[in-house]
């Protein structure tokens, strides 16, 4: 990955549920997800300051939704993977497997 390009956690997070979630990622929704998957609570806002940085990044592109009446006629904002954020991804899971491969944490040391 060159530098510059290296993912925070946060943001490496929100990629994977973007790419779970597709058509049904808006804020809350992401929020509730890396909760269910991770066990780990975390602040709307701050997955909102992840895709504006992952947006100015272009690794994800952002639309309005139609106006609901269950949201008082607001629309929700919905938030897709583009092709830079797939390609961060699969350069982030080839990095982390190539420092997995022949890790043994019960010895913690490095065998075969």
């Amino acid at each position: 990955m060159p530098k510059g390009d290296n993912l925070g956690e946060l943001e490496h997070i929100v990629l994977l549920v973007l790419a779970r979630l597709a058509d049904e990622a808006y804020g809350m929704a992401i929020a509730d997800e890396i909760e269910s998957r991770t066990s780990r609570r975390v602040a709307v806002g701050a997955v909102y300051s992840a895709l504006d940085r992952l947006e100015r990044k272009g690794m994800v592109a952002s639309e309005l939704g139609k106006p609901t009446k269950e949201r008082g006629g607001r629309a929700k904002r919905f938030y897709a993977l583009r092709e830079p954020g797939l390609e961060a991804l699969k350069r982030s899971q080839e990095m982390l497997q190539a420092l997995w491969d022949g890790l043994d944490l019960e010895q913690g040391r490095v065998v075969g």
